[in-house]
């Protein structure tokens, strides 16, 4: 028998060595080494010394100066039957340094999100719910844009589409006969319009009561209609 006479603050249990090699399994470390590194999901890609892209000028009613976007591929599997193009780095140029902080912060993350591969598309979702607490501002055309973000995340749709990465958003068959209703619909009441909404008659003429035309003037101190020739004056 073994006596304990100091109190016990801790216990563990012996594993026979295989058991315990099981347990903690020895995990390869990218670049080797004591430094814990990032393990990678996929092959790491350098960047080429050329990269094709395009620029979008972005332009809006907050600011005033606009804002160039650059989005450049990468080429994987070139001259291939599996040849894809992928986006690889985002940058953003603008003369307003109001908002470049978070300029650089969101290219560096957006373009780390590029080079870690696999499905991207998410980004697009994220940025275009991004709302300005100020109030968003109207594009040309008609179109509500929440804020700068939102626009941004609009852009990488746009580019994203260009190269295959995402469909293209259609409507349905039902959604396009709904819309063409409306169309119908709203094109017949702007057929039906009033006497006033278009006249040969010179301007600020007045209705005539009686053949409805408006047509009525002031001729020699007297209301005179030029349609029907009916005066006050007799």
């Amino acid at each position: 028998m073994i006596k304990i006479e100091k109190k016990i603050v801790g216990y563990a249990v012996n594993k026979p060595a295989e058991e315990e090699q099981a347990a903690k399994p020895d995990f390869k470390r990218e670049g080797g080494g004591d430094r814990a590194e990032v393990i990678r999901m996929h092959e790491k890609l350098e960047r080429p010394e050329v990269l094709i892209g395009s620029t979008y000028k972005v332009k809006t009613p907050v600011s005033d100066h606009a804002m160039y976007v650059t989005i450049n591929d990468i080429i994987l599997n070139e001259g291939t039957e599996h040849e894809k193009r992928r986006p690889f780095e985002i940058f953003i140029n603008s003369k307003n340094l109001d908002h470049y902080q978070w300029i650089v912060a969101l290219t560096r993350i957006i373009s780390a999100v590029f080079r870690k591969g696999g499905d991207v598309t998410f980004l697009v979702e994220e940025l275009k719910a991004v709302f300005d607490p100020r109030g968003g501002y109207w594009q040309t055309g008609g179109k509500f844009m929440p804020s700068i973000i939102a626009e941004l995340g609009h852009i990488v749709e746009k580019h994203l589409i260009m190269i295959g990465l995402m469909a293209s958003p259609e409507l349905n068959e039902h959604q396009k006969k709904v819309i063409a209703e409306k169309r119908a619909e709203f094109e017949e009441s702007q057929k039906q319009q009033d006497a006033f909404s278009k006249s040969d008659y010179p301007e600020g003429a007045q209705l005539c009561s009686k053949c409805n035309t408006v047509a009525v003037i002031m001729m020699d101190g007297c209301l005179t209609c030029l349609s029907c020739g009916d005066s006050k004056c007799g």
